[in-house]
């Protein structure tokens, strides 16, 4: 356990600093490194070999989105030991059936956004007229389908967290998932701006 949490962490870590939360990376990249040297009886207190000599992580503007959202949803393993107080006992099963939560949580979000593409593509502004209505029912009727089996899919991922958690961890878990997209929503906004910003410079 103690192995994987140092791993995850690790990840965090460049997450963080590549997301541009410096310092909090920083910590918790100091505390996964002094986990993985007492683990292999190394001094904690010694720097990490061949730090200086590092390259540093990537900017958020040049992260592509999917993965600035992979990064904070490992961030949000690492959290949420502490922030649903999970011995580690817990940790373990809820960390495997969270990541199977995130990923039908993306996978699910990446198809709805391709058939959103394909009704723009039929029926937006900027689509051919006149509309091909046969072919846009068919999107409609495979937007709604794909809606009510992903609904059913998360209800199930959800249930299978909850296995794991006691009513108030459940409850926290709600609440922790709530800050955890505000947060993601925010640095998105943050790196395509820094991006649009980059790209502003770069054209004078």
């Amino acid at each position: 356990m103690r192995t994987t949490r140092t791993r995850i962490g690790t990840l965090c870590a460049a997450a963080l600093l590549a997301l541009g939360i410096g310092v909090a990376g920083e910590r918790l990249e100091a505390r996964a490194a002094a986990h993985a040297a007492a683990a292999g009886g190394q001094d904690p207190a010694a720097p990490p070999p061949g730090r200086a000599n590092r390259p540093q992580p990537p900017d958020a503007s040049t992260v592509p989105t999917g993965e600035l959202v992979n990064m904070l949803d490992t961030y949000a393993i690492v959290q949420a030991q502490q922030a649903l107080s999970l011995d580690d006992e817990k940790y373990g099963p809820f960390v495997t059936r969270l990541k199977r939560l995130q990923e039908a949580r993306r996978r699910n979000q990446r198809e709805r956004n391709q058939i959103l593409q394909d009704l723009r593509r039929l029926a937006g502004a900027q689509a051919a007229t006149p509309v091909d209505e046969g072919a846009v029912r068919e999107r409609l009727r495979a937007l709604r389908d794909h809606d009510e089996r992903a609904a059913a899919e998360m209800r199930k991922a959800y249930d299978a967290v909850d296995e794991v958690l006691d009513v108030r961890q459940q409850a926290r878990f709600r609440l922790f998932e709530e800050t955890i997209e505000r947060r993601k929503l925010d640095l998105l906004m943050r790196a395509r701006e820094r991006a649009a910003r980059g790209n502003g410079t770069a054209s004078r």
